[in-house]
């Protein structure tokens, strides 16, 4: 890995502005009862980074006590889904039969290949208590020859991933290898990310060694080649510069990327293929209720007209 600390004194900055192709202010949606989503991926201009091919920022919102998340059993084909939060809590159920809380800081991987349906809810303490909520939630499209491998979920609790520690910056290695550290989690393809929370006036210098990458900022402001971007923002990076982020501001960021796929890839709702006739099967398939149910849930999100 070419990571150097940032306490080395030639580290510098030598990112210009060609080295950052693109930056997208997420478009910002309200779900219903004041629950936020800003989404960054797919955009106009840029369907991926890497393999991440959706990119959404929940929250911050808050829940009063006997109020809270349900988003009812739905499909997805051709991804794997990450769920990372900040702050608050979310009960994972699949038609795998997986029941996982997914708590702030914990790596939790749904591949769902060939097919599977899920649901994902506000837990029951929490729901009583209230709570407030932060996170993002990604899709990591699947190389084409692993679309169709069976489903699965990965759960790694925020103690077990790796942490680093340097002067003014922390970051957790949620996938792939960032820093000199990789993550236990197991991929079909090369891709990375991680969680870096800085102190203002730290500089964090971003991995060269991967094809694609991009740096989402969450809260907070950083420079890069003398420019300032403000949060919430993803700035996607052109190949092989190495890149300083600085933080101008107490700041939270995701750093992501990784091996481009062969290929675009087609999204109709929650399905993504590389083919368009799979996609038409997938519709049919949940349409007629030939994906496997999500056990104890009686409920479900209908395909949409």
């Amino acid at each position: 890995m070419s990571w150097m600390p940032t306490n080395d004194p030639t580290l510098g900055d030598p990112a210009t502005c060609d080295a950052l192709e693109l930056i997208i202010v997420p478009r910002t949606r309200d779900l219903g009862d004041g629950f936020a989503v800003r989404r960054a991926l797919p955009h106009g201009k840029r369907q991926m980074v890497g393999p991440f091919i959706f990119f959404d920022h929940f929250g911050p919102v808050q829940f009063i006590a006997g109020k809270g998340m349900d988003v009812r059993p739905h499909p997805h084909i051709g991804l794997a889904t990450v769920t990372y939060l900040f702050d608050g809590k979310i009960m994972h159920r699949d038609s795998e039969g997986n029941i996982q809380e997914i708590a702030p800081g914990a790596m939790n991987l749904m591949t769902a290949g060939r097919g599977i349906a899920h649901s994902e809810r506000t837990p029951d303490v929490e729901r009583r208590d209230g709570q407030s909520m932060l996170g993002l939630q990604s899709w990591i499209a699947l190389p084409q020859a692993s679309e169709e491998i069976a489903p699965s979920f990965q759960h790694f609790a925020a103690a077990t991933l790796p942490m680093v520690q340097d002067t003014g910056f922390t970051a957790r290695v949620i996938a792939g290898s960032a820093f000199g550290k990789a993550s236990p989690v197991t991929m079909v393809s090369p891709w990375f990310y991680a969680e870096v929370n800085a102190k203002a006036g730290t500089a964090v210098p971003l991995d060269p060694d991967h094809e694609e990458r991009a740096v989402y900022v969450v809260d907070g402001e950083v420079e890069i080649a003398g420019e300032r971007h403000a949060g919430p923002a993803l700035l996607i990076f052109r190949p092989g510069d190495r890149i300083t982020v600085r933080a101008k501001t107490d700041t939270r960021m995701m750093f992501l990327g990784g091996d481009a796929l062969e290929g675009p890839r087609h999204i109709w709702w929650n399905f993504v293929s590389s083919s368009k006739e799979r996609i038409e099967q997938a519709k049919q398939d949940w349409k007629t209720g030939r994906f496997a149910a999500v056990p104890n849930e009686s409920e479900f999100i209908p395909l949409p007209e």
